[in-house]
């Protein structure tokens, strides 16, 4: 599902050529449950970023479902963002006076769905993630687990094959980390393919896999489960 290949990306700041990734090679299977961890600085939100079509490589293969993405156009690119990959970070990055339904119907407008479909799709994410009764809520109105629920949510909606989740429970207490980590457990036994990006340990404990960065390489990949 995902391959990337001896992946470099450097950063130039002023008259330095930061290098935070030299060689990053990685195969994510379909269903897999991974997690990325290190250290601030070793690389893992780079390499999220990349994973995620968000930035690209200054060299490097990745294949994402068997497609070169280093050959698509930016149009390209952002369908495949769109439709293939759902992204859940740790800031909830809601609208303030919009309702959880509507947050969440916001991909399926950019992406031209009808307005029936688009209701009702958005209705059967908040349903998946506990939220039937918050639909018409604001984020004020909302704890924050409930606002991580609806972002989750809005990554679902387009039904991507994978969900790349960059501390998705940073903000949240104790209790409300828990359910959100069981909400990621759920859609991993429903077939997605799941990669988080975490410093916490406990957090990584409840994936399959666990791949540590360091310095901008691969120090370490293990299977849990």
């Amino acid at each position: 599902m995902i391959e990337i290949k001896d992946v470099t990306k450097v950063y130039r700041m002023g008259e330095v050529d930061v290098h935070a990734l030299r060689g990053v090679s990685l195969r994510v299977e379909k269903g897999e449950f991974l997690s990325i961890m290190g250290a601030s600085g070793s690389g893992k939100s780079t390499l999220m970023n990349v994973l995620g079509c968000l930035d690209s490589p200054t060299s490097g293969g990745y294949l994402l479902n068997g497609r070169d993405v280093s050959k698509l156009s930016d149009r390209q690119l952002a369908r495949i963002r769109g439709r293939e990959l759902g992204f859940v970070f740790q800031q909830f990055n809601l609208l303030p006076r919009t309702t959880a339904l509507r947050q969440v119907e916001l991909p399926l407008v950019y992406d031209g769905v009808l307005p029936g479909e688009r209701h009702r799709r958005a209705r059967e994410a908040l349903e998946t993630v506990g939220l039937s009764d918050r639909m018409g809520h604001r984020p004020d109105e909302l704890s924050g687990g409930q606002q991580q629920r609806v972002a989750i949510a809005r990554a679902l909606v387009n039904r991507p094959s994978i969900i790349l989740a960059d501390e998705p429970t940073g903000n949240l207490d104790s209790k409300s980390g828990e359910e959100i980590l069981r909400i990621f457990q759920q859609l991993n036994a429903q077939g997605i393919t799941v990669v988080f990006v975490t410093h916490d340990p406990d957090i990584a404990a409840v994936s399959r896999r666990i791949v540590r960065l360091r310095d901008g390489l691969i120090e370490k990949d293990e299977m849990l489960q």
